[in-house]
C-alpha cells in the first residue's frame, strides 16, 4: 500500500494550496472518489480405457460466471480554473469481501465393472453394441452398411475401438474407429482374412490373426496399420491373441499339438510355450487385470461331445480351477477391469447370451436376455 500513502500525501498538499487561493468557493464544488472491488469465486471442474478396458463419470458443478466490473479510475482530482476544492475526507476502503471457499471436486463416480462391448447378430446382420457391466444401458454402437462387425476391442484409453469386419460376404479386415463411431479406417487391406484384433496395453500396437500366409497365424502391427509382421510362424493354426497387462507376453491358442492348446510367447514371437498340454481342446485365453491368471474355455471335463466350460489357471499354467459346470456351451471368458468378475458367452438359455459371474464362479447371471446372438465381447479397461 505504499503507492496509496504517497498518493494521499500529494493530494493533501494540493488541497492546502487550493484552499488559500480560492477559499470563497469552498461550499460550491466537490468531488467524490470511489473504488470498487470484485471478489472472485473459484470454480470446480471434472477431469474415461477405456478403458480402459473407461467408465461413466458423474457430471460436476459448472462454474457460475461473475459479472464484469469496471476498473476504478486513479485517485486524481480534476481542478477546473475556477473550481473550488472542498476538504475531501479520504474515502474509506471497503472491507474486502471474503472469497467463498472452493467447493471440493467430488471424486468421479465410476462403476468397478466398467462397460462391455459385444457383437449382437440377427440373421447374419452383425452389429457392435455397448452395455454397462451390470447389463443396463444397452446401446447400438456401430453397424456399417453391408458389413458384419465382430470381435470388438477397446483401446487402453477408451478413445478407439478395433473390430473385424466382413463386407459383402467377403473376408474380414481389421478396422479401427473412434469411440463415437466416427473415423472408421481399414488397417489391414489384405485379400486374406484378418480378424481377432487385440490392443497392446500401451495402445501402440494391435495383435490379430490372419491366414495370409496360407494358414492362420498371429500378426502384430502398429496402431496405424503399418509394420504388419507374422510373429507365430507355425504351419499349424494360431488364433485369438491376447496381450498380457504388462505387454511382456501374448497368449493365444494353437493346434500344433494335434488339438487346441493355450500358448504364450514374447511380443516378437520368441519363447512360445504350451501352458495346458491336455488332450482336450483349450480356447480363448484372457488375462486377469493383474496378469497373475488366465481364464479360458475347455472341453476337458465335458458334459457331452464338444461341451466347453470356463476355467482359470495361474499365468504359468498351474493351479487349474473349473468355474462353470453346465450341459450347455460356455465360451469366450473376459475379465472385468477390477478383476472381480468374469463374463462369458453361453447358450444355456436356448440362445447365445452374455453372462457374468464372480471370479470364483459364483453368481452366474444373464446380462443380455436377448433373442439375438450375443457374444465376442470385451470389457473396457
Amino acid at each position: 500500500m505504499r503507492w496509496l500513502a504517497a498518493l494521499l500525501l500529494v493530494f493533501s498538499v494540493t488541497l492546502a494550496t487550493a484552499c488559500v487561493v480560492e477559499q470563497e468557493e469552498l461550499d460550491t464544488a466537490g468531488e467524490t472518489v470511489t473504488a470498487t472491488r470484485a471478489a472472485g469465486q473459484a470454480a470446480t471442474g471434472t477431469p474415461i480405457r477405456t478403458a480402459v478396458r473407461g467408465s461413466t463419470g458423474t457430471p460436476q458443478p459448472t462454474a457460475t460466471a461473475q459479472p464484469a466490473t469496471a476498473s476504478p479510475s486513479p485517485l486524481t482530482p480534476t481542478l477546473g480554473p475556477s473550481a473550488a476544492i472542498s476538504t475531501l475526507e479520504p474515502t474509506a476502503t471497503p472491507a474486502p469481501t471474503a472469497t467463498p471457499a472452493a467447493t471440493p471436486t467430488p471424486a468421479p463416480t465410476t462403476s468397478p465393472y466398467g462397460r462391455i462391448i459385444y457383437t449382437r447378430s440377427v440373421q447374419h446382420d452383425c452389429e457392435i453394441w455397448v452395455m454397462n457391466g451390470d447389463g443396463t444401458g444397452k446401446t447400438r454402437f456401430s453397424g456399417a452398411p453391408a458389413a458384419c462387425d465382430e470381435e470388438p476391442d477397446w483401446s487402453p484409453d477408451g478413445s478407439r475401438i478395433a473390430v473385424s469386419s466382413m463386407t459383402g460376404g467377403g473376408l474380414s479386415e481389421v478396422y479401427v474407429m473412434n469411440a463415437d463411431g466416427t473415423g472408421r479406417t481399414n488397417l489391414t487391406s489384405n485379400p486374406a482374412g484378418d480378424s481377432e484384433p487385440d490392443w497392446s496395453p500401451d495402445g501402440s500396437r494391435i495383435a490379430f490373426s490372419s491366414n495370409r500366409d496360407g494358414y492362420n497365424q498371429i500378426f502384430v502391427m502398429n496402431a496405424d496399420g503399418t509394420g504388419q509382421t507374422n510373429i507365430s510362424n507355425s504351419p499349424a493354426g494360431d488364433w485369438f491373441p491376447a496381450w498380457s497387462p504388462d505387454g511382456s507376453k501374448i497368449a493365444f491358442f494353437a493346434q500344433r499339438d494335434g488339438n487346441d492348446e493355450i500358448y504364450v510367447m514374447n511380443p516378437d514371437g520368441s519363447g512360445q510355450t504350451n501352458l495346458t498340454s491336455n488332450p482336450a481342446g483349450d480356447f480363448h485365453p484372457a488375462w486377469s487385470p493383474d496378469g497373475s491368471k488366465i481364464a479360458f474355455a475347455s472341453t476337458r471335463d465335458n458334459n457331452g461331445p464338444g461341451n466347453a466350460e470356463i476355467y482359470v489357471m495361474n499365468a504359468d499354467g498351474t493351479g487349474l480351477t473349473r468355474l462353470t459346470d453346465s450341459p450347455a456351451e460356455d465360451w469366450l471368458p473376459f475379465w472385468s477391469p477390477d478383476g472381480s468378475k468374469l463374463s462369458f458367452s453361453t447358450d444355456r438359455d436356448g440362445g447365445w447370451e452374455i453372462y457374468v459371474m464372480s471370479a470364483d464362479g459364483s453368481g452366474q447371471t444373464n446380462l443380455t436376455n436377448d433373442p439375438a446372438v450375443n457374444g465376442e465381447l470385451a470389457w473396457s479397461r
